[in-house]
């Protein structure tokens, strides 16, 4: 699933949504250009709080690629 998150600027914010998404099982591309992060594993509850939990915003989520 694809979200869009406000608030990614720089290669920190990659990695802090990377690893996040990780720690719960899944994996994280993150396109900071797009404001978006595709994740694979895990369902939209969990992958919105992952994202969220770091201090990003969730604005939507769209289930195909």
């Amino acid at each position: 699933m694809k979200l869009i998150v406000e608030g990614m600027t720089c290669g920190h914010c990659e990695r802090a949504i990377q690893q996040a998404v990780a720690r719960r099982g899944g994996q994280a591309r993150v396109d900071r250009a797009a404001g978006s992060v595709e994740v694979d594993g895990l369902d939209e509850a969990t992958a919105r709080a992952a994202v969220e939990e770091e201090g990003y915003r969730v604005v939507a989520v769209a289930a195909d690629r």
